[in-house]
C-alpha cells in the first residue's frame, strides 16, 4: 500500500505537542508516518499489529478502555481476515485458490472477494486497462523488494500490453471466478487493503467508537474527530526528505490512500524501479511523479484509484475520478 507512502502528521500544528504514533513502524514497513495528538490524552488508546505485508495501526478515542480494546480487537480481526482471504502468497486463499485452478474450472471464492474483484475489474474496464488486477505474473517478475536488477526482458515482454483483466470471469451470483488464459494471475494488492481498512472502520463503529484511525500501508480512515474536537490532521511526507512534511490535510470521516515510487523500489545503474506496474510495458509505469494522495469515501474507493490514476496528467485523472468515485477528489501530487 497500497504502494505505498507516507502519511504523517505535520509539525507547528499544536504548540502543545504532538504523540509519535507508528513512526518506527511505518519507517520499517516502508509507508506512511503517522502522528496524533498527545499520547497523555484521555481516552486515546492505539495498538499496531503486522499485517498486510506492514504494521497496521489503531486509534480509537472512546472513555471506557473495555469498548475500545475490543473495537480494536475486531478491527485487526477483520484486517486479518482479509488479508487470510485475498492475498497471493498463500495457496488456500481465494486468489491463491483461483490462481491454481481458475483457467482449468471456476474456483468458488467468498462473496466479499468476488464483491472486490468485481470493483477492480470497474476500474480496468474504465481505464481500458491501464490499471489491471490480473498482472500478478508481472509483478512476480519484478519482484522490487527482492529484485537488484530488472527481469530478463524476454520473461516481461510477453506479458505486455495483453489485457489480461478481459480474462478474469467473475460470476457474482455464484461467487466463482475463472481465468481464460494461463497467465492471468489476480493480485488485489493495490485494492483490499483499503477493503481491510472499511471493514476495519466498521468494526470499530459496530462497538460504538465514533471517533478513530485506521492506518494499513498508504491506507487511512479518520473516523469522527481527534481527541481535540478537531478534525484528524494528517500530513503527505515529503519523497525527497522521508523526515519532512510537504503539506496537511483535516480529516473526518474520509479516507485518505497515497501511492508513490520511493518506497518499494530497487536502483539499477541510476535508475529507480518501483512497485508500480504498468501492463502496457509488463514493467514499472514510467512517470516523474512521486506521490499521488486521494480522499474518498471509502478507502477502497481511494486505494484503488491511486493506482489506477497513478502518473495520469491531474485535469485528465480528475475527470476519470469524478464518474468512478463521487465526491473523491486528487490531494497531491509530487515530483
Amino acid at each position: 500500500m497500497k504502494r505505498t507512502d507516507s502519511i504523517e502528521l505535520a509539525r507547528a500544528l499544536d504548540r502543545r505537542g504532538f504523540l509519535a504514533f507508528g513512526a518506527g513502524v511505518f519507517a520499517v514497513a516502508g509507508v506512511p508516518l503517522a502522528m496524533y495528538r498527545r499520547a497523555t490524552h484521555p481516552g486515546l488508546i492505539r495498538r499496531s499489529l503486522p499485517v498486510m505485508g506492514t504494521i497496521a495501526e489503531v486509534a480509537v478515542v472512546h472513555r471506557d478502555a473495555a469498548v475500545a480494546q475490543a473495537a480494536i480487537d475486531a478491527a485487526f480481526e477483520s484486517l486479518k481476515w482479509v488479508e487470510t482471504t485475498m492475498t497471493r502468497f498463500t495457496d488456500t486463499s481465494d486468489v491463491g485458490r483461483a490462481n491454481i485452478g481458475a483457467a482449468n474450472a471456476p474456483v468458488a471464492v467468498s462473496h466479499e472477494t468476488a464483491f472486490v474483484v468485481g470493483e477492480a475489474l470497474r476500474w480496468a474496464r474504465a481505464t481500458n486497462g491501464r490499471y489491471d488486477p490480473a498482472v500478478g505474473r508481472t509483478i512476480e517478475a519484478w519482484d522490487v523488494l527482492n529484485r537488484h536488477s530488472p527481469p530478463p526482458e524476454r520473461e516481461t515482454a510477453r506479458l505486455a500490453d495483453r489485457g489480461l483483466y478481459r480474462g478474469v470471469l467473475l460470476d457474482v451470483e455464484a461467487s466463482s471466478i475463472g481465468y481464460r488464459g494461463a497467465d492471468i494471475r489476480l493480485d488485489l494488492g493495490s485494492i483490499a487493503k483499503g477493503y481491510a481498512v472499511d471493514r476495519a472502520t466498521n468494526a470499530l463503529r459496530w462497538h460504538g467508537v465514533e471517533h478513530g484511525v485506521v492506518i494499513a500501508g498508504g491506507d487511512l480512515y479518520a473516523l469522527g474527530r481527534a481527541p481535540d474536537g478537531e478534525a484528524w490532521t494528517i500530513g503527505i511526507r515529503d519523497p525527497h526528505d522521508l523526515r519532512a512534511t510537504v503539506g496537511t490535510l483535516a480529516v473526518s470521516d474520509a479516507a485518505v490512500a497515497t501511492s508513490g515510487t520511493y518506497v518499494r523500489y530497487f536502483m539499477y545503474r541510476g535508475v529507480r524501479y518501483h512497485h508500480l506496474m504498468d501492463p502496457a510495458i509488463a514493467a514499472p509505469r514510467r512517470t516523474p511523479v512521486e506521490s499521488f494522495t486521494i480522499r474518498a469515501d471509502r478507502c477502497m474507493h481511494a486505494d484503488v484509484a491511486t493506482t489506477a490514476l497513478f502518473g495520469m496528467a491531474t485535469g485528465e485523472a480528475s475527470d476519470f475520478l469524478r464518474p468512478m468515485v463521487p465526491g473523491a477528489h486528487i490531494e497531491s501530487v509530487l515530483l
